[in-house]
């Protein structure tokens, strides 16, 4: 019998996920001594503390993404078109730390690591941010999903630009735009995790005009690049609410090709229409964990299909006892 969505976000501490690389204030001194680019960016902020760089200022964003994701995570060529999302590296982190504990509960403890956990992220974007993530913290394999030929060629350059990713990342084109799994998940395909950074807004104009608040509130005329991003990126028709829809809809589809699906979600009052459609359709656990980085607050949301004893079957054909990279 399907369970009634279990909501932790209320019992998360602040801050960011005990795992994640990123607590505190940026070491920029740290970072350009691994990425002597970032450098030309770096000042002292207007009140003359800490030195910082302009978020507002979409090569010093990009620098710095370069910067941490050298520094962190080995990763020495990275770039993505002008206009593309510039995603902030810690609350990315935190996603897949959070799925890393979904499936240590369902391996009685230890996160399970290695080329054996398969995991799709859908809408990979140029970035390829998650992918990177995910295999350098836990050795996982993952395919990513894009509706948008740019952003999939982009993410094939920094896989095959980076001899560490080799093997560890696909990254395949979404035929359609209005699909999520359907087009991309083979069949007879597993994965162990799905995990998407869905598209907010309702239109291209909903998109543009918060863009515009937000930067109001930044106090500049400026377009920041974190609140950028091409307009698949942005928006989809009916917004949130109706991607999450479909995603959910489509997973129960795949319910036997996945362990664990799951979903950011920007907007609280997106959960209740969620939730509905995945008690309908007979998930069995739905989880929703909330994440906080600074003044940011989200929450991510987390579903399977299969009980308590599929569960235990799935982790003995999956991660049977031995090696981690086996």
């Amino acid at each position: 019998m399907p369970t009634q969505p279990h909501d932790t976000s209320a019992a998360e501490k602040a801050g960011l996920h005990p795992r994640n690389r990123h607590h505190g204030r940026y070491d920029f001194a740290a970072l350009v001594r691994s990425s002597p680019a970032l450098a030309a960016f770096v000042a002292p902020t207007a009140q003359g503390a800490e030195a910082s760089v302009d978020f507002t200022d979409p090569a010093a964003v990009k620098a710095l993404n370069q910067a941490l994701l050298k520094h962190f995570y080995h990763v020495q060529l990275w770039d993505i078109p002008a206009g593309y999302l510039a995603p902030p590296i810690p609350g990315r982190a935190d996603y897949v730390h959070y799925l890393a504990d979904l499936l240590a509960e369902t391996n009685g403890g230890p996160v399970p690591t290695g080329k054996r956990v398969r995991v799709l992220d859908v809408g990979v974007g140029a970035n390829c941010i998650y992918p990177i993530i995910g295999h350098h913290e836990y050795g996982w394999r993952f395919v990513g999903s894009d509706a948008d030929p740019v952003a999939v060629r982009v993410a094939k350059q920094i896989v095959a630009g980076n001899p560490g990713l080799a093997g560890a990342i696909e990254v395949r084109l979404q035929p359609s735009s209005a699909d999520i799994f359907s087009g991309v998940v083979k069949a007879n395909e597993l994965f162990d995790l799905t995990m998407c950074n869905p598209p907010f807004h309702a239109s291209q104009a909903e998109a543009e005009a918060a863009n515009r608040r937000k930067n109001q509130n930044l106090g500049t005329g400026k377009v920041a690049p974190n609140f950028g991003g091409q307009s698949h990126e942005l928006w989809y028709e009916g917004g949130e609410a109706t991607f999450t829809w479909r995603m959910a809809e489509e997973s129960a589809l795949q319910r036997h090709n996945c362990l664990w699906f799951s979903t950011l979600i920007s907007k609280k009052e997106t959960l209740p229409g969620l939730y509905k459609t995945l008690q309908k359709r007979g998930a069995a656990d739905v989880r929703t964990i909330g994440m906080s980085q600074g003044q940011k607050v989200s929450r991510l949301v987390a579903w399977t299909f299969l009980d308590a004893e599929q569960r235990e079957q799935w982790r003995q054909k999956r991660w049977p006892a031995g090696p981690a990279g086996a």
